[in-house]
């Protein structure tokens, strides 16, 4: 066997073909059963697809490269079940792309970040990261609050994202742009239509504090407050967890 090992690595073009049908022979067994089964992410109960707000509020949040020091994944270890909540599933991602799961953490994981603080809280930690955790590396986003969410490009971003086969409506991305406005709004009275469209799990509020307007705090800050609050683990069947 040696001596036939020896005899192929004379032969350059025949090693280099035994290379290629082996590698072959490998890609095909990991690939082709990804061709048996409809989606490689199995789904949870729970979640849903982005408002149009919480996406404006994602895209802020990989803009400002918030990802570089926070990560959106907790693993099973104990320390980070203890300190964060539930491990991440890779459902939970399953709208990202590119998803956040990270490896850095400058700062805290943010997986289970919704609804842990108030959007006061949060908006005077964006506009003074150090002023609420001492010692803060993290810089000012004060400008946040003082700049004019566009939600015009919206429509085309859910349209994009629907042709990449997330479950957007053609109503969702016609009417994007207002719905974001109608999310951050608590005297629009559109509660029962967004809920009907994105789930009961939509959070409808002033998340900034400036009911008159409609700035990009108000985006981040819905997209934070949503983390983690789609899949009610004390109710999920752990066969469907171990999937």
């Amino acid at each position: 066997m040696q001596n036939a090992h020896a005899k192929l690595e004379r032969h350059s073009i025949g090693f280099a073909l035994a290379i290629l049908f082996v590698a072959s022979l490998g890609g095909l067994v990991e690939i082709a059963p990804l061709f048996t089964i409809e989606n490689t992410i199995e789904e949870v109960e729970g979640m849903r697809p982005y408002t149009p707000l919480e996406l404006a509020g994602r895209d802020i949040y990989v803009r400002e490269g918030c990802y570089a020091c926070h990560s959106q994944m907790i693993r099973t270890l104990r320390s980070d079940v203890e300190r964060y909540g539930h491990f991440s599933l890779a459902s939970e991602s399953m709208y990202d792309r590119p998803f956040q799961w990270g490896s850095k953490r400058t700062g805290p994981d943010l997986a289970r970040v919704g609804q842990k603080y108030s959007d006061a809280w949060h908006v005077a930690h964006l506009q003074d990261p150090g002023a609420l955790v001492p010692g803060s590396v993290m810089p000012s986003y004060a400008f946040l609050s003082q700049t004019r969410l566009d939600p015009g490009y919206l429509e085309s971003a859910l349209r994009a994202l629907r042709f990449a086969g997330d479950p957007y409506g053609a109503e969702q991305v016609r009417d994007a742009p207002r719905h974001a406005a109608w999310q951050a709004d608590p005297e629009a009275e559109y509660e029962d239509e967004l809920r009907a469209l994105y789930g009961e799990t939509v959070q409808l509020r002033d998340f900034d504090g400036q009911p008159d307007r409609l700035t990009e705090m108000d985006a981040l800050v819905s997209y934070l407050q949503m983390l983690g609050t789609l899949v009610d683990f004390d109710a999920l069947d752990p066969a469907e967890i171990a999937r």
